[in-house]
């Protein structure tokens, strides 16, 4: 297990000054873990099938005539490098979903001066759904850890403007439990979680600070935690300081936070996860470092963990993706993939639909 003490001084300095930790320079020097490009490359090769592969009968929640499982039980992740409100459509209606009841998109309404997701971007599917969007307050400080100045964020953002919009965990949190996690054996999330019958979980995959990367598992999980339930997860499950936790056991929280959600929702669940603005730090970051890679495209699965792990090997296959690199390996990131994929939340082996092909 990997203590974060040294990393720590320093988040601890930034959190004071900006709310959740600012690089401030995506250059900075990076905490060498032992990991090496060799350890995503060599695992897994992204492979690319045709959109009309013959589809093995799907998994719960999942639409029976869709290629979204194929003949070998592997997920798929689709893709486009068309990032815009025609190319988020395309990506979501390949999924061949059909959401009922009361639909969530769960995003991240993101600090000011961050890289949160546009509503010129989102809006067009957001409104086909007849969705909320949906949020919890932060553990941190900042703008959006009291509810009133949170729905205020919202509101400037222009997200009140495309769709109501629900902050959870303003009147508390409600409790589901954990199966089979090292950490955690209960995670609190926002009391109006279980108001909604689907989610899409809407992510802006970027880096981040403590994480490492952030992506489909960290909306799932810090992002429908309620602000205790951050807390709690941040603390690996002791109910100590949040940031005075074991690095690796944060880390391992999130993926069985994550669990209990999709355990849950039971398959009334999706994820999107864009690649665009590719800086190593996070929408909770309102002076990020300007990303120094390029942007990649829109990828969607019914697997988090397989589209969390695509998303991370075509950062690793970019020519322009050191920085980003760095700070995964800084913070042992990969380890959360690991141990979502060892409690069964999802797959790291996936096949790769690319739409634009």
């Amino acid at each position: 297990m990997k203590k974060i003490v040294p990393y720590l001084l320093v988040t601890l300095f930034i959190l004071a000054v900006s709310g959740c930790g600012n690089s401030g320079n995506s250059s900075e020097t990076e905490r060498d873990t032992g990991h090496d490009q060799s350890d995503i490359t060599d695992r897994n090769e992204p492979i690319s099938i045709t959109d009309t592969a013959e589809a093995k009968e799907s998994a719960p929640g999942q639409p029976q005539n869709d290629t979204a499982v194929q003949t070998t039980g592997t997920p798929v992740v689709y893709m486009t490098t068309d990032i815009s409100s025609e190319g988020l459509m395309a990506v979501y209606e390949k999924l061949g979903a059909s959401p009922s009841g009361k639909v969530a998109v769960k995003l991240s309404t993101g600090e000011p001066g961050s890289n949160y997701l546009r509503t010129d971007l989102i809006g067009e599917l957001v409104q086909s759904l007849d969705a909320t969007i949906v949020e919890c307050n932060t553990a941190y400080g900042g703008s959006r850890a009291n509810t009133a100045l949170h729905y205020e964020v919202a509101r400037e953002h222009g997200y009140t403007e495309i769709a109501d919009v629900d902050i959870m965990d303003e009147d508390g949190s409600m409790t589901l439990p954990v199966e089979g996690g090292d950490n955690l054996t209960e995670n609190y999330v926002g009391k109006n979680f279980a108001s909604y019958d689907y989610y899409v979980i809407l992510s802006h995959f970027k880096g981040h600070a403590m994480a490492g990367f952030g992506g489909a598992i960290k909306n799932i999980s810090i992002g429908i935690a309620s602000a205790e339930g951050k807390s709690h997860i941040h603390s690996g499950g002791t109910g100590g300081n949040m940031w005075g936790g074991e690095q690796d056991a944060f880390l391992e929280s999130m993926a069985e936070a994550g669990k209990s959600v999709t355990d849950y929702l039971d398959g009334n669940i999706l994820y999107i996860n864009v690649m665009n603005r590719l800086s190593v730090d996070c929408d909770c970051d309102g002076n990020p470092a300007e990303p120094d890679m390029h942007d990649i495209g829109i990828l969607a699965s019914f697997d988090p963990v397989a589209l969390d792990q695509a998303c991370v090997d075509l950062v690793y296959g970019a020519e322009d993706g050191q920085s980003l690199i760095d700070r995964i390996e800084s913070r042992n990131g990969l380890h959360t993939l690991e141990q979502a994929e060892k409690i069964g939340l999802g797959s790291r082996e996936y096949q790769l639909v690319k739409m634009d092909d």
